[in-house]
């Protein structure tokens, strides 16, 4: 399941660009791609990577607050893209919490 949710993390991202942004598919893509950034935060965490850990609400840039300021970014125009690439990612890990039965 996890090469799955990986993989997810790929393609959601392209879909959408694919879709919404054909004109700049490659640089939107990019952009949301950048997204994966936030799992930096899984270095803190001990041990890194755990198959049965829900990220949401464990990792710091997973965290509520965190989730709240990811749709403010949608409101900024050069923003934009990254938000919409954080609020895939952080969707893509609600949905793999929600298989586990944690959430």
């Amino acid at each position: 399941m996890a090469i799955l949710h990986i993989l997810l993390h790929f393609a959601v991202p392209g879909a959408v660009a694919g879709l919404a942004f054909r004109d700049k598919w490659l640089t939107s893509w990019l952009i949301m791609m950048s997204a994966m950034i936030i799992d930096l935060d899984h270095l803190l965490a001990n041990p890194i990577f755990d198959p049965n850990r829900c990220s949401i609400g464990f990792h710091p840039l997973h965290s509520t607050g965190a989730l709240i300021i990811y749709p403010l970014l949608l409101l900024i125009p050069r923003l934009r893209l990254l938000g919409i690439g954080l609020l895939i990612h952080i969707g893509l890990d609600a949905l793999d919490c929600l298989r586990m039965g944690i959430v």
